[in-house]
């Protein structure tokens, strides 16, 4: 039976059939969304209200081999008394994900947000207007099996608006590309369709692109602090400092995660390079040699529509340098799985250290 507490944060039949099926009714376990990350201690939302809640001892010992940790979005498993801190024993599969790269040498996935619909992309139309790093976020959202919105915020400070818009839309055939400007509530009607009851939208983006600004407008509130950016570089500072839902009055579920200085990628296998530079695997396929490298070999159709002036070289080179990063990561993790694999070994059954000697380098 659904319950409308639950419902405004995105509970559902298909919820209710996926909570059915994982046999957690028979452990006295209750449904609950994780609506703030606070590190060790997570926010809550369950049938009963708001609470406090941490991983169990036995799912953190499971987080060893599996590397899945809870993450604002996912629904899971609690056990504990009304106004007590619950205990967290399990994720719903999730349905999926916003993540990235964790900045650092360790091959490692940093999940930003789960079970998102749809994943509004914002860029100011400022000096820090970059086509370059809205393709990255582009691929992280088809990475996670996620629907791409860009918004172009801060309108009023751009002087050609139909010419950014036009730039966008060339990099992101097939995705909707809204300009708004909060400060002159302009733009409101465009983006509403995307936050109707029963979704979950994420907003993600560079500091300074403008986010808390926007969760206050759609909020009709000042929920989040908002900071100005430096007049020189259009750069901005981190005011969101974790990541956190709301429930909007259009009837959404919003998930605002602090700003990106760098976006690393991490492949979940959703073919987002394919989705995201759709024409250039479609030139591809016309190419001479199957292994094309589209760098100088003879007959290469993606290199001749970068003659012709249908494709942006620039746009060329930064597929390149996607792809060759995401096979550097993948390779990376399969050296860590197998790793992985190797130390959850029975202890008998290991090779002795000096035997087991592969190298990231040589992994690579």
């Amino acid at each position: 039976m659904l319950n409308n507490l639950l419902e405004k944060y995105g509970w559902s039949a298909k919820w209710q059939e996926l909570w059915n099926l994982s046999g957690m009714e028979e452990l006295l376990r209750k449904p609950a969304r994780i609506i703030a990350d606070h590190g060790q201690l997570l926010r809550l939302m369950t049938a009963d209200g708001e609470c406090w809640g941490r991983v169990s001892g036995r799912m953190r010992h499971d987080h060893v081999e599996t590397g899945i940790v809870p993450a604002v979005g996912d629904w899971v498993a609690v056990s504990g008394q009304t106004g007590e801190e619950a205990i967290i024993h399990s994720i719903l599969p999730r349905q999926s994900r916003v993540s990235r790269q964790a900045a650092g040498p360790v091959t490692k996935e940093q999940l930003i947000a789960s079970n998102v619909d749809t994943l509004l992309i914002v860029a100011a139309l400022n000096h820090d207007f970059n086509l370059r790093r809205l393709e990255r976020y582009i691929m992280m959202a088809w990475n996670g099996g996620v629907r791409p919105v860009i918004i172009l915020s801060k309108s009023d400070l751009c002087e050609n608006v139909e010419k950014q818009i036009s730039l966008v839309e060339g990099i992101a055939p097939g995705i909707e590309v809204l300009a708004l400007s909060a400060v002159q509530d302009q733009g409101k009607s465009l983006l509403e369709k995307f936050l109707t009851s029963g979704t979950t939208v994420a907003l993600t983006g560079s500091s300074g692109s403008g986010k808390s600004t926007l969760v206050n407008w759609m909020m009709g509130e000042s929920v989040q602090l908002t900071q100005s950016v430096r007049e020189d570089d259009s750069r901005g500072r981190h005011t969101t400092t974790h990541r956190e839902m709301f429930v909007l009055p259009q009837g959404a579920v919003l998930i605002d995660t602090p700003g990106m200085r760098e976006l690393n990628l991490w492949d979940e296998g959703q073919d987002g390079l394919s989705h995201a530079f759709g024409e250039i695997e479609q030139l591809a396929a016309e190419c001479r040699f199957q292994d094309c490298t589209h760098t100088r070999e003879a007959g290469c159709a993606v290199k001749e529509a970068i003659q012709a002036g249908s494709l942006d070289e620039k746009r060329l080179g930064n597929y390149l340098k996607m792809q060759k990063e995401l096979k550097f990561q993948q390779r990376k993790e399969e050296a860590a799985s197998k790793r992985r694999t190797a130390s959850s070994k029975p202890v008998n059954s290991r090779k002795p250290k000096h035997v087991r000697s592969t190298k990231d380098w040589e992994e690579a």
